[in-house]
């Protein structure tokens, strides 16, 4: 193949994927706009553990003052990129002005700043059960260092606090992030009490109407997930309530299935590779032997 029979075909291959198809166009938002970065955001989550758990993710461990200089900067850090994304996530889908857009996104960035502490401190419980499940565990270090589910929980309770502050986009995409590198998969809708604990975490899922309550814990493989759909008038899925109510100190235990709006009373354990798809009273002990 001659080099001009190379160039001949590069060219018409750029010439058709560079025309917008009606199906490209039918997807995009309602304009071509600057969409929020993945980068951007990643770097928004290494701030976020900057302030959070500063001896571990900061090398400057410094006391005093000069800890509340670091941490500054680091919410400072915080500030600028979240009111940088967040403008181009509202201008996503929107007819918003730009400068409305911006002074919104402000108010949202300074809103989120101030749940950091309570952020921070529901994190320490979910490190706490972590430590109070696992006797292979020497330390809480350990644990903050190398556990993917304080990854994927401090991406999860930053972007279910973004999501309830109504910024969009950003929250799935925060979640997503964590499940590509932990393969635990936790929409930013649900919402999961203190002291929440997962062992391992590998294909962990929860879904996004899913409601857990406190010193709730996971093992591997459980999915927390909807039964079936209810359909609009043009075959759209609706938007409804259909994921588990988990209520206080239960344990799945792995590759369990918990499906549909069903309570899962308190003080319960389930036992591995369940299948269940009915309300379960509170100090149950849902074993494999009596669904045989």
């Amino acid at each position: 193949m001659s080099t001009r029979e190379i160039e001949l075909s590069l060219l018409q291959n750029v010439e058709k994927l560079s025309v917008r198809t009606p199906e490209e166009k039918r997807m995009l938002p309602r304009g071509v706009c600057d969409f929020p970065s993945v980068p951007r955001l990643k770097e928004l989550i290494h701030h976020i553990n900057a302030a959070i758990f500063p001896d571990f993710f900061d090398r400057r461990r410094d006391e005093g003052r000069l800890r509340s200089y670091h941490v500054g900067v680091e919410i400072e850090s915080i500030y600028e990129i979240l009111s940088e994304e967040t403008a181009k996530a509202l201008r996503f889908d929107s007819d918003m002005t730009e400068c409305e857009t911006n002074e919104l996104a402000r108010r949202y960035a300074l809103d989120f700043i101030n749940q950091v502490p309570e952020i921070k401190r529901l994190l320490f419980t979910d490190v706490q059960a972590i430590y109070d499940n696992d006797p292979s565990v020497d330390n809480y270090g350990e644990i903050i260092l190398c556990y993917p589910v304080v990854k994927a929980m401090v991406h999860y309770r930053v972007a279910h606090a973004l999501l309830g502050l109504g910024i969009p986009v950003l929250p799935r995409i925060l979640t997503e992030l964590a499940h590509a590198h932990t393969g635990i998969d936790i929409h930013p809708g649900a919402s999961i009490g203190e002291y929440f604990a997962i062992d391992h975490g590998t294909g962990i899922v929860i879904g996004e109407t899913c409601i857990i309550g406190n010193h709730v814990t996971l093992y591997q493989g459980v999915t927390l997930g909807a039964k079936n759909f209810t359909l609009d008038s043009k075959g759209h899925p609706v938007n409804i309530p259909r994921h588990p109510i988990i209520e206080d100190n239960v344990t799945i235990y792995s590759n369990s299935t918990v499906l549909g709006r069903i309570t899962i009373g308190h003080d319960t354990i389930i036992g591995g590779n369940i299948w269940l798809t009915h309300d379960v009273e509170p100090h149950s002990k849902i074993l494999q032997h009596q669904h045989s």
